[in-house]
């Protein structure tokens, strides 16, 4: 019986502190379901900043896929105070770097591809010119 009160109280102490933390979050202007999101791109962070170390050496599948995870950290960040989170600043330069230049390489490929395309259009004989 005095197993049971201990445990009893002990789930007690932990509701409360459970509706403690849910109001503190929602005091602070946050909902909780940006907080869970947060906590999980807080996981992804680490990884991501393990890849932006070597984003050079990513192949293109890669490069996506990291471009796809970095932008949901960014979604789940983004909807929380810079506060919360300055501890972990430098982690999201270094990922933010890393995407930004993810995206201009990317860009860049995309527009030597496109440059190519046009012309490999132009044939010889498409090309009039004129008599002056």
């Amino acid at each position: 019986m005095y197993f049971l009160a201990i445990i009893f109280i002990l789930l007690m102490f932990i509701v409360l502190l459970i509706i403690l933390a849910i109001s503190q979050i929602r005091n602070a202007g946050i909902q909780v379901k940006d907080f869970v999101s947060f906590i999980e791109a807080n996981e992804k962070l680490d990884s991501l900043y393990s890849f932006a170390q070597r984003y050079d050496k990513m192949s293109p599948q890669e490069q996506i896929i990291y471009l796809k995870e970095a932008e949901e950290m960014f979604d789940a960040f983004d909807k929380i105070p810079e506060t919360v989170w300055e501890d972990e600043h430098d982690k999201y330069s270094k990922v933010l770097d890393a995407y930004r230049d993810i995206k201009v390489m990317r860009w860049n490929e995309g527009q030597q591809f496109a440059l190519q395309e046009s012309h490999k259009r132009i044939k010889p004989k498409e090309i009039k010119f004129e008599k002056t």
